[in-house]
């Protein structure tokens, strides 16, 4: 096996600096906090590579202190960071989290939202199982909406399997404004990953069988209803869903959560698990975050090297 690999998942949009309370309370109020990194599609790379798969983190860093911090912080976490650009014109994104009161972007103008089409250029997207993007992304700018559009059309003519999480941002744009371009490009994705709130403000729909009705094309559809359970949609001979019940766990904070959902189906959906199976990881995997304020288990490392 070569040295270094190509990656079995590439995660494409942006990472920003973190900064969060060292202990769950109010951001007010909080006297000690912690600098850390995440984004949704980081967020997932790093959990894969927790979990034993080759991930790749594929955006773009501004060229200061946080954005070295964020990449220090993706490789010593097993990520794999060669297609990792930076921008000596634009800044790193920050965001800060509020424990219990939600997050507060600061990313206009950063370098990740000066991504354009030709980022793609070189990426090893026809070699990887799987592509993971996020709903993120095309609301960050012009550009990186035309970046999505791109990455779709060109996943759609590779073996490669497209990941889409809805992930829908009301801070970054109204759900008014989002429903139709987020619906469009789920209905574009070979899997789907969408929270059964999200879905419910987006479109309307209540329940996870109203979810599958309004997206009938994904090959797999998985509708998180929080602390109550996954289901998951597929197509073929046994298109019954699948239902697995969420682990009870006393929640520090939310955030992240949802990403952590992702990585450990994708890992389980690798390593060839069944509906089950793959739905059961991804709770396991949410619960090492829904305990702290932050996006990734702290203590948690890899003996992965990467560059």
């Amino acid at each position: 096996m070569p040295d270094n690999p190509l990656p079995e998942v590439v995660a494409l949009g942006e990472t920003m600096a973190l900064v969060a309370p060292a202990l769950a309370e109010p951001l007010e109020t909080a006297d000690e906090f912690r600098v850390d990194s995440a984004g949704a599609e980081a967020n997932v790379a790093a959990h894969l590579a927790a979990l034993g798969r080759r991930a790749a983190w594929a955006g773009r860093l501004g060229d200061d202190a946080l954005g070295r911090r964020v990449a220090r912080h993706l490789r010593d976490r097993g990520v794999d960071t060669r297609w990792v650009e930076t921008d000596d014109e634009a800044p790193t994104g920050v965001y800060f989290k509020d424990p219990g009161r939600g997050v507060r972007y600061y990313r206009a103008g950063s370098a990740a939202s000066r991504m354009t089409p030709s980022f793609l250029d070189g990426l090893p997207l026809d070699s990887a199982r799987v592509v993971h993007v996020s709903g993120i992304t095309p609301a960050l700018s012009a550009s990186c909406d035309d970046l999505v559009d791109a990455l779709v059309g060109r996943i759609a003519d590779s073996p490669a399997l497209l990941s889409f999480d809805v992930n829908h941002r009301s801070a970054l744009w109204q759900a008014g404004v989002a429903a139709g371009r987020l619906r469009e490009l789920a209905s574009r994705a070979d899997l789907v990953f969408v929270g059964l709130d999200e879905a419910e403000a987006l479109w309307g729909t209540e329940t996870p069988e109203a979810v599958r009705a309004l997206l009938p094309e994904p090959a797999l559809l998985i509708v998180k209803d929080g602390a109550i359970a996954a289901t998951e949609f597929r197509d073929g001979a046994d298109s019954a869903p699948t239902r697995v019940p969420a682990r009870s766990v006393e929640v520090v904070e939310a955030v992240g959560a949802g990403d952590a959902f992702a990585a450990g189906y994708l890992a389980s959906l690798l390593n060839g698990g069944d509906a089950s199976e793959r739905l059961a990881a991804g709770h396991a995997r949410a619960v090492t975050v829904l305990g702290d304020t932050a996006d990734f288990p702290r203590a948690e490392t890899t003996t992965r090297s990467t560059r």
